[in-house]
This record gives C-alpha cells, structure tokens and sequence, in this order.
C-alpha cells in the first residue's frame, strides 16, 4: 500500500510530493493532463514560500532562475505617475527581502526537476476516477490509456484545482462567486517604456489596467489585465483582438506573441479541507482574486503544512491528532484571504466613483508617497509576502513568550554569527533558546529526540521579538508550537506527549 496518493501535479502537488519524498514517505502523484502546464498565470512567488524552499535546499536556484522585482511603476498610457522601490523592501524579515517574478510554467518545470531528482516522477495522463475512505485506509480507482487500476493509499490528497474530482468526490459546498471581468493573459515580446525586462509595471486607465511581469528565460514580457467592454460579447477573443488595447493603454509595441488566453476569477472556499483520510489543497479548497498574486503561494502553503504533519504521522513522530489542525489553521486563512483580496480587487477595478478614484489618484500618487516610508514598507512586505500568517487558534498553537505566540512564525533573526533559520532544514520539531537553557532542559530535549539550539543573545533577537531564556518549541514548518519564559519542563513534556512528538 503506497502511503500517500496525490492527484493534481500543479506547484501545490508538487511541493506535497516534494517535501514527502524528502521525508521518506512512498508516494504515487498522478495528473490527467499529458504534461506540466503551457499557459500559467502565476507569476510572484512570495518571501514565505521560498523560506519553505530554503527548508528543501532549492530556494538558491529559484531565485536565480527568476528575475527579482527592483521598482513598481505605476503608468497611466505613456507616462510614468507614480514609482516605488521594492527591491529588499522586507530587508531584515525574512531571508528573501523580495518579490520574486517566476512564471509559473518554469517554476512547476523546475519542481518537476527537483521531484525527479528525489526518485519521483508524475504519472501523466492517469486520471482518478472514484474513491473510498475505508477507515483504515482510502481505495482509489485510477484510469489510464482505457485501463483501470485500483490502488489503496493511507491519505488521499486532492491538488486537483477548482474542478477537483477530490472535493465533489467529498460531496464539499464550495461557496463563493465569480467576478464578471474577463481576464486576458499573455507572453509577449514588445517595445516600449511599459516592457521593462527587470521592473514591475502597473498600467492604470479610466475603464481597466494591466499588470507587465519580466519573464527571465525567454526575455518576453507577461501581460495581465482586464478584457476592455467592448471585447467581453464577442466571444473567445484572439491575441490580434486585445493587442490594440494593450498597446493604446500602455504605449508599447508589441512584435509577437508566445501564448494567450483568457479566463474568469473565482472566489470560493470549500466548506471543509478534510474528510478523514482525505485532505483537499490548493485551488481544491480554495481560490481567489488574483490581487497580491497569494493564490500559487497559499497553495504551496497548504502543501507544507499538511506534508510535514503527515510524514510525522506515517514515520510514528506525532499521533493523528496534529492531522486536526490542517483544516483548522489553513482553512481559517484562506477565508481571511478571500475576503481581503475580494474587497482589494473590488477596489481596483470597480467602475464607479471610487474605483476610479483608486486606479488614478490613490495607487499612482498616493501609495508611492507611503512605502517610501521605510515602516510602511515593511508593513506591505508583511502582508503580501505571508510572512506574518499565523496560527494562534490552533490546538498545536500553546504560550506566549515576549511578543511572540504559539502559532506565529519563527522570526529570523540573523548576524553576530546567528541564523536561527539555518537549522530550519532538518524539516523536523526543534528546540530554540535565545540566549542559555538549563541543563534539565538539555536532558528533556534529548530524551524526546528533539535537537536543541541555543543562539547567543544579542540585541537583534530582542528586536525580533524574542524573550531572553525563554522555550520556543519549533514545528517542522517554522511555526512556534510552545512558547514558554520559564523553560517550564512539565508543560513541554505534556504538549509532546499530547502530540506524540518525539516518539521515535
């Protein structure tokens, strides 16, 4: 019996299938298309998601591989209204300062790369066609080239987008709407002050804007917008349809096209993310406006938090019940998520007086002013990047210590010969004190099999947050499980064994 069966080989699969492989979980990842992806939309890949890549030892080569986003200009046609530096705007929160411009096409390549580097490779063009949780494990029926296999998994996990087979499979509401703006998306070569091969740009009109993405590998542009009115009866438009649009609002030359398309926004979440031994992530259990560019990210999100919690679980480090908080900690975001992006998108492109307000005065002029201020800055950074995501309410979430919960994410802190992120890389449950444990402290880590990090106190660490002597007990993910100023033993000892953790 494989452990783990994943359909849907789209980035949210791929890091689960990932980070499992990694951990030594035997896995099976299936997609009913005939390859990776073509016509991607994503394109930002966020602070957060490439600390989960620095945990797997591939953010490097993704960084590299992806162009990072310098300025934000904001145009309205032909000239420049409003400019912002992002560059290291999170400079000294997170090890990746940046927005990080990587398509989504290349970056599922590469993570195919990686998969197939760790002995794993998708199964193309094989299709789940029904399941059954059994209780003690979950029987699913996989069609390929007109045959039939049936398999049994311990956990069935459903990355299968928004039509997923997973969730109707569940019987799941899955509540919510649709925008009535069309989108176009396309890779193009042009011309022009707006096709910037390094910088972001925003083009701002009275009835529409596009978003302009560097592209590293084919030195093209990625074009996002709104399909104008008068293209939104005709039909399934051409590239030829909407390029006289682009380039009017932009002033740019466009001399060819690698791909276009067109679709709609959602905005749905499902009512549940799991149902026994059947889990739903990714554009499954939700999605969203494409504001912040937080959908491939919270994604990739879902996928490490569930993975680390399953390898626990099949490799007797924690008991079922960390499973619980999945659906508690991912679920409650992605419902915060759609309602902040919902009411941003509204904000952006509505066509009354204050949506106009917003496209021409308030984003070109305004907004620029503001993150010039270095604490506005970060306060952005903050939130687009994830990096502030956390998970108070869950039951794995214990203590407050200094300014930090249980369920916030592990502050770096780095310099004076610090990184507190850099032991991160084990992917397992860790002990950090900032600053001297106590010896009964050392002699309970070891007990548990848990490592145990003291990092020499400096005035950073307290900057961060941190609380001089105080227990952090550290999940695989980053995330503070306890947070404790006494290094109180009977109260780590009690949440492990509540968990299970440590028990091998």
């Amino acid at each position: 019996m494989n452990s783990i069966l994943i359909t849907g080989a789209g980035p949210t699969g791929l890091v689960l299938a990932l980070y499992l492989a990694r951990r030594g979980v035997p896995l099976r990842i299936i997609d009913k298309n005939s390859g990776p992806g073509r016509t991607s939309r994503a394109m930002a890949v966020h602070a957060r998601t490439l600390e989960f890549y620095r945990q797997l030892d591939i953010a490097d080569e993704a960084v590299a591989k992806g162009i990072k986003v310098n300025e934000l200009h904001i145009r309205g046609g032909s000239k420049e209204k409003g400019r912002a530096e992002l560059g290291d705007m999170g400079g000294g929160l997170s090890p990746y300062p940046f927005v990080l411009s990587f398509a989504q096409d290349e970056h599922e390549q590469f993570l195919l790369e990686k998969l197939k580097e760790s002995g794993i490779e998708v199964e193309w063009e094989t299709e789940l066609s029904s399941f059954i949780d059994e209780g003690g494990y979950v029987a699913a029926e996989l069609k390929k080239n007109g045959k039939t296999e049936t398999v049994k998994a311990a956990f069935l996990c459903g990355c299968d987008g928004a039509h997923s087979t997973v969730r109707r499979g569940l019987g799941l509401d899955f509540h919510g709407g649709t925008y009535e703006h069309t989108f176009y998306v396309a890779d193009a070569e042009a011309s022009g002050d707006a096709a910037s091969k390094h910088d972001l740009n925003m083009c701002l009109g009275e009835d529409g804007f596009c978003i302009v993405f560097p592209v590293r590998s084919t030195g093209l542009n990625r074009f996002i917008g709104i399909l104008p009115p008068a293209l939104e009866d005709r039909g399934k438009p051409a590239f030829e349809d909407v390029a006289p649009f682009i380039e009017n609002l932009l002033h740019v030359k466009i001399h060819g096209v690698n791909w276009f398309s067109t679709y709609r926004v959602h905005h749905r979440v499902a009512g549940k993310f799991r149902k026994g031994r059947v889990f739903i992530l990714g554009d499954a259990g939700h999605i969203h406006s494409p504001v912040g560019g937080q959908g491939m990210n919270t994604g990739i999100g879902d996928a490490v938090n569930l993975a680390w919690k399953l390898a626990a679980v099949l490799h007797g480090r924690a008991n079922e019940a960390v499973l619980d908080s999945y659906e508690t900690e991912r679920r409650a975001f992605a419902r915060q998520l759609v309602n902040t992006t919902d009411k941003a998108f509204h904000a952006i492109i509505g066509q009354n007086l204050t949506g106009r307000l917003v496209r021409t005065v308030l984003i070109p002029h305004v907004a620029p002013f503001l993150l010039g201020f270095s604490t506005v800055k970060k306060a952005a950074f903050n939130t687009v990047s994830q990096i502030r995501i956390h998970y108070r309410d869950s039951a794995l979430s214990v203590g407050k210590a200094g300014k930090l919960q249980g369920g916030d994410r592990l502050p770096w802190v780095s310099g004076d010969g610090i990184d507190n992120f850099a032991p991160l890389i084990s992917a397992d449950w860790q002990i950090h004190i900032y600053g001297e444990a106590t010896e009964e402290m050392r002699e309970t880590a070891g007990k548990h099999n848990l490592a145990l990090y003291e990092f020499k106190w400096n005035p950073a660490c307290g900057k961060a947050g941190f609380l001089r002597n105080t227990l952090y007990l550290v999940r695989p993910d980053g995330h503070i499980g306890l947070a404790d100023s006494r290094q109180d033993i009977p109260k780590l000892s009690n949440y492990l064994s509540s968990f299970g953790i440590g028990q091998k």
